[in-house]
């Protein structure tokens, strides 16, 4: 799906597209997790009991099939690999200083997506690996995970 279409599922949904939150929850906050699943923080034990990546399958899986030995900290499966997920942010190839919301809203050519999808080596499944593309781009490796306010 384009970076638009999950846009308006998340409203539709009565939730919202995340800004790169999704790095503060996969590094597991100030953990600073390697992956989301690793502990100790800094343990790189990746598999496909873990993640959905690395050659573990030729496509997508069914969401939490990797659950929850690839859980992160707070519970949320899949934040690494199966699919890029799209959010809120355009690209910028640094994070704005002074962090505030800490979402990258000037207009840019690309939107940003987390987590790696399936055929990613190790590098691009780390918690703090982001990915950019076209946002009007249709491909099967990239989703979306609409966010909530408690």
């Amino acid at each position: 799906m384009s970076w638009y279409e999950a846009f308006a599922f998340c409203v539709w949904d009565g939730g919202y597209l995340p800004t790169e939150e999704t790095n503060y929850a996969s590094a597991g906050g100030a953990e600073q997790r390697a992956f989301p699943w690793s502990s100790p923080p800094g343990a790189a034990t990746i598999d496909c009991s873990y993640v959905n990546g690395t050659s573990c399958t030729s496509g997508p899986d069914r969401v939490g099939s990797q659950s929850p030995n690839g859980d992160s900290k707070w519970g949320q499966a899949d934040l690494s690999g199966n699919v890029w997920e799209w959010t809120l942010d355009y690209f910028a190839s640094t994070y704005p200083k002074p962090c505030t919301d800490c979402a990258e809203l000037a207009a840019q050519s690309y939107r940003t997506a987390h987590g790696g999808y399936y055929f990613n080596a190790a590098l691009q499944l780390r918690g703090a690996f982001r990915g950019f593309t076209d946002p009007t781009l249709h491909s099967p490796d990239t989703g979306v995970r609409c966010a909530r306010i408690p």
